[in-house]
């Protein structure tokens, strides 16, 4: 399937998913994302269950056998209607990314942003809260921060926020300013 029809059919998925948990409030979230994400990686981690569930020479009753004996006592009684519903439409092979697309819807409503920071060298922990608050004031939002680190940019820091890169790093700057020298 392609990337971007896997992307959409997925989110359509896992807000179809949202919506049913939304009409419960005694239903937790943050279970179904759980017992989602444990449903992928039992499939993943299995070749064998992976071929099973990945072969289209395989029933869909047949597969939901397979996946009624793993999965039905093991989640909530929600998941396990959707991933019958999953099967039913031959879509149990995207259940890792409708996992992420919940969970992306997840954070939206508890509105939370991720952020990657990438620095030149690794930051004492005092600066690193420092970052995430101003971060998290300028978006307005709870923020979770994946930190890394990278010599190469050799100081300042890149932040990537819902894919759009701010690049405050020194190896930017040179590089723009080089561009701007051949240009003369």
């Amino acid at each position: 399937m392609k990337t971007q029809n896997c992307e959409l059919v997925s989110k359509r998925w896992a807000l179809a998913l949202m919506e049913l948990a939304n009409e419960d409030e005694n239903i937790s979230k943050e279970e179904i994302l759980a017992d989602l994400k444990e449903i992928a990686e039992t499939i993943n981690a299995s070749e064998d269950l992976s071929n099973v569930i990945n072969n289209p020479s395989v029933s869909v009753e047949e597969k939901q056998i397979v996946l009624c004996k793993i999965f039905q006592n093991s989640i909530l009684p929600i998941v396990y209607n959707f991933l019958y519903a999953l099967n039913l439409r031959k879509r149990v092979d995207v259940i890792s990314q409708i996992a992420d697309e919940f969970e992306k819807e997840l954070e939206r409503i508890k509105n939370i942003a991720r952020v990657k920071v990438i620095s030149a060298i690794d930051l004492a922990d005092e600066r690193k809260n420092d970052i995430k608050n101003k971060i998290a004031e300028k978006l307005n939002k709870d923020v979770v921060v994946d930190w890394s680190v990278d010599n190469e940019i050799i100081a300042g820091l890149i932040f990537n926020i819902d894919e759009t890169i701010i690049d405050n790093s020194i190896r930017h700057k040179l590089d723009d300013l080089s561009k701007n020298i051949i240009k003369g």
